[in-house]
């Protein structure tokens, strides 16, 4: 059981490599909430370890804008490193997957 969700992290973490290379997104808190106002967002992850009352606000922009909205299962540190950054990500908003098919296997779930 611990094996099947260690290699869903690694093909989510895989994809979204992808996406960093290949995609268009954004990174943190405000610029996902403008990019789910312009309706641009196809997707948004959000790791485990968000404050709730931000968590609910980005899950509601994201059902009104209806885009899909996937709880990354590591920490805001473990998600800035799986998009290759340095520093901290709370939310990414994948708004162009590129080559990735990040979105289609995020719906499949």
């Amino acid at each position: 059981m611990v094996k099947k969700s260690k290699k869903g992290v690694d093909s989510i973490n895989s994809r979204l490599a992808l996406v960093m290379k290949s995609g268009k997104y954004t990174l943190g808190y405000k610029t996902v909430l403008k990019s789910l106002r312009g309706g641009k967002s196809k997707l948004v992850l959000i790791c485990n370890n968000c404050p709730p009352l931000r968590k609910s606000e980005v899950e509601y922009y994201a059902m009104l804008s209806k885009t899909g909205v996937h709880h990354y299962s590591g920490t805001n540190i473990d998600l800035g490193t799986a998009c290759g950054k340095y520093f901290r990500v709370s939310c990414i908003s994948i708004t162009d997957p590129g080559d990735s098919d990040i979105v289609k296997q995020m719906q499949g779930e």
